[in-house]
């Protein structure tokens, strides 16, 4: 059986019997001794009242950290514990809410507006528990402190174990309520400043995943946000619609100067004259307030970041003045002696290949090689089948909070999405998404609210995938050349092999891999012609071993002899080698002679 908490202990909080006065500014919670009201007896349901002290102003570990007040709900069937929880709380400067039974504390924690919850685990049928669970997912940010009136060692850990910052053993004197409360408070603006710094580092100014979450974009992050601590040029390289904008403005806001100008030029849209002026040698009717003549962009004192889109774009004696300012690291505008100090930050973007138009001779070399001391490549959408579906959720789901009215995408849909090629990327789904749902009457995003461009590509696709896997009528025989037929192939390896063994079967098969009945059995099905016996001299060695039972198996008529008196006779006819029968007299005469 688990032991009993101690009626004045708390977790995380040494007991003391002595009601205190919080003294709220200190940096460590500071308690001083008073006097004790006898009459304040624990018949209150379990709860002390606070005899003295003002806790209107309160301590947090940032005191900005909530610019609304910090809201607390007390969840608990005694009238007299709920009373003194949120009168506690005013006191320390929250917004105390009480509620009976758990459907109201539901109703109020579905306004997701609440910082505390503090509940009495100890009811019927676990209860209790249920709305813990409840609120993990209606307000996952919402701490809990736990009360049980028959709190064990057990129970507290089990409730700690469930996500609660503090448990509370009733009755409770006030001054272990006001460390509880300055914990959760101080865990609230841990917790804000973790989610700030979560924020920061995932969405940095406002891009985070905005242009995909794949491998390849995450890739993409990791160097943008290294490149954008320093102040050198970088050149981003994409298709159009790969969101290079976005990317130049993420480096811009990141980098040391996020807080001055960020100006983009479009090399592709304005005049030379106009480039010249707005670069270099600014304006002769804007004068600024000492009377002298405005400056381009590229000397302007306020400094800040110039990005040139289609760069390639910029002409060629623009750009020797472009790369002579990146050297010299200033800016001498025409008809003036006095030069100024390069005081921005060049980004530019294209979506050429840069080194090809350098190759044929309309970009500048020494300009390319001081662009890119740091080349950023976005990849094409069409290659990112993961983000093209987590790009359109996205879409989808930004038009629904400026709407009101929230879609989903069924899968039918999504598989016509993957299956686009998205020539202008981002941007195009982007667009489709918004056409979509403009034309969309309910929730789901249909295949017929794309555009037909998407539709009339997808459907060409499915027609040349469907008529490559199945041919339509008996597809033409082709013609084999240089095939050379199996039958034809044995005839001559056993045509070799008996000229390189003179003809010895028992070589043959060995060199073949066969027996000697699949040998005799192919020598027939090919009619293949024996190598002359005359060329086999009997002398020969392997005439001698050759055993005499082949002979018999090649002459099956022979094997027919049953007269132990007959033996057989070799003996050379006209060149050729004869098999025939002698009686034995006859065979010794033969073999004596």
């Amino acid at each position: 059986m688990s032991a009993p908490l101690s009626s004045t202990a708390s977790m995380n909080v040494e007991p003391d019997k002595r009601t205190t006065k919080f003294s709220p500014w200190s940096s460590d919670p500071d308690f001083t001794s008073v006097d004790h009201d006898s009459s304040a007896s624990p018949s209150n349901s379990g709860a002390e009242v606070m005899s003295v002290g003002d806790c209107s102003r309160f301590l947090t570990a940032n005191p900005t950290a909530f610019l609304q007040p910090i809201r607390l709900l007390v969840v608990d069937e005694s009238d007299q514990v709920r009373q003194m929880c949120c009168d506690a709380a005013e006191n320390f400067g929250f917004v105390g809410v009480e509620a009976e039974t758990i459907l109201a504390a539901r109703k109020i924690l579905e306004r997701k507006d609440t910082a505390i919850l503090m509940l009495d685990l100890t009811r019927q049928e676990g209860e209790g528990q249920s709305l813990v669970a409840e609120m993990k997912s209606l307000c996952p940010n919402t701490l809990l402190i736990g009360m049980s009136g028959s709190a064990t060692i057990a129970s507290a850990v089990e409730t700690m174990r469930t996500g609660a910052c503090d448990y509370l053993s009733k009755p409770f004197p006030m001054h272990v309520l006001a460390g509880a409360f300055e914990r959760a408070a101080k865990r609230l603006c841990l917790d804000g400043e973790l989610r700030k710094l979560q924020e920061a580092a995932n969405g940095r100014s406002g891009i985070g995943d905005a242009l995909g979450q794949s491998v390849e974009m995450e890739n993409l992050y990791r160097i943008l946000f290294k490149v954008a601590g320093s102040t050198h040029p970088v050149v981003i390289v994409g298709e159009n619609g790969t969101g290079k904008d976005l990317v130049a403005r993420s480096i811009h806001a990141n980098g040391p100067d996020g807080s001055k100008p960020f100006v983009t030029i479009d090399c592709n849209l304005m005049s030379s004259t106009l480039l010249e002026r707005t670069l270099f040698d600014g304006s002769k009717d804007v004068t600024v307030g000492d009377g002298t003549r405005k400056r381009g962009l590229l000397a302007a004192p306020e400094g800040g970041t110039v990005f040139l889109d289609e760069i390639e774009n910029l002409p060629l004696d623009l750009q020797d003045r472009l790369a002579r300012a990146l050297k010299e690291k200033k800016i001498c505008p025409v008809g003036r002696t006095r030069a100024h100090s390069l005081s921005v930050r060049i980004l530019a973007a294209t979506s050429h290949d840069l080194m090809q138009i350098v190759r044929e001779g309309r970009f500048r070399l020494d300009l390319y090689s001081l662009l890119s001391l740091v080349n950023l490549k976005i990849p094409p959408l069409r290659g990112r089948p993961g983000d093209i579906v987590f790009l359109a959720e996205r879409f989808l789901e930004k038009i629904g909070r400026n709407t009101g009215i929230f879609r989903t995408i069924p899968k039918e849909t999504l598989r016509v999405l993957e299956t686009y090629d998205w020539p202008e990327n981002t941007r195009e789904l982007e667009s489709a998404i918004g056409r979509a749902c403009i034309l969309s009457s309910g929730t789901e995003l249909e295949i017929n609210h794309l555009p037909q461009n998407i539709l009339t590509f997808c459907r060409t696709k499915d027609a040349a995938r469907k008529r490559d896997s199945f041919p339509v009528g008996k597809p033409k025989r082709q013609p084999i050349e240089d095939v050379i037929p199996i039958a034809s192939m044995e005839k001559r390896a056993i045509l070799k092999a008996l000229q390189q063994t003179n003809g010895d079967k028992v070589k043959v098969a060995e060199l073949l891999g066969i027996g000697k009945t699949t040998l005799y059995r192919k020598l027939k099905e090919y009619s293949v012609q024996f190598p002359p016996e005359s060329s086999v001299s009997l002398a020969s060695p392997k005439i001698r071993l050759l055993p005499l039972i082949l002979l018999i198996g090649s002459l099956p008529h022979l094997g027919r002899i049953r007269d132990p008196r007959v033996s057989l006779r070799i003996v050379r006819t006209n060149s050729r080698l004869a098999v025939g029968r002698t009686t034995r007299n006859e065979s010794l005469q033969s073999l004596t002679a």
